[in-house]
């Protein structure tokens, strides 16, 4: 099979020996070849402007920029190359963050060499590929009622955030630069999105699910 028919991969990993053996990998497959590697999320999407690749093999968890901030850039700068998040982790969050990011499949490491080789083809057509704990983690999704606070607006998380911190109105109000009506409308949409009645329940429950980022 000549060059212009085989699929060009790019390998993210922050460690060289999963790069070296996914590069090794790709050698037992005519159709596949390696176009890079990459060992953070920075130096992927530097890659994928310059290679062009048709296929990344995205890491998830490295230092710096992450698999599905890098998979995000990567989708925006290069619509037509898809991604495929390869992991050894299967969270929940990891699996939603690098779907949500543009990711095609997601697969986990100890996936076989076929299998892959496999997702790799489908991706390159468009098709996408996923691990059974990824696919059963879409389905819990759609049969599981939102979190409570799904549809706060990043000013209410912002306002909810320094409620946590124990500021009243006028408190926010200063904080933020906004009118002490303003502050009285987001907290009142705050109550009313999160289900509760007062201040107390809206920091607790906020606390409880982890709705803002710790200071």
């Amino acid at each position: 099979m000549d060059e212009a028919q085989t699929i060009q991969v790019l390998l993210v990993d922050d460690h060289a020996v999963v790069r070296s053996g996914l590069g090794a990998f790709l050698l037992a497959y005519d159709d596949l070849e390696l176009a890079g590697e990459a060992g953070s999320g920075e130096e992927a999407l530097r890659l994928c402007v310059r290679l062009q690749p048709d296929v990344v093999l995205m890491d998830l968890v490295m230092p710096g920029m992450d698999g599905a901030t890098a998979t995000r850039a990567i989708r925006e700068r290069c619509p037509q190359i898809q991604v495929i998040a390869l992991t050894s982790f299967k969270e929940e969050d990891l699996i939603e963050g690098a779907l949500q990011a543009g990711a095609i499949g997601y697969l986990l490491k100890n996936v076989s060499a076929d299998e892959l080789a496999n997702a790799i083809r489908a991706a390159h057509a468009g098709q996408p590929t996923l691990a059974p704990e990824a696919a059963q983690v879409l389905i819990q999704a759609t049969i599981q009622p939102p979190k409570p606070g799904h549809d706060l607006t990043e000013r209410e998380r912002e306002i909810l955030a320094v409620m946590v911190e124990g500021l009243n109105n006028t408190e926010i109000a200063d904080r933020l630069f906004v009118s002490r009506s303003t502050v009285k409308f987001h907290v009142s949409n705050i109550l009313s999105k999160l289900g509760v009645s007062s201040r107390t329940e809206a920091v607790a429950l906020a606390v409880k699910q982890r709705l803002v980022k710790s200071q």
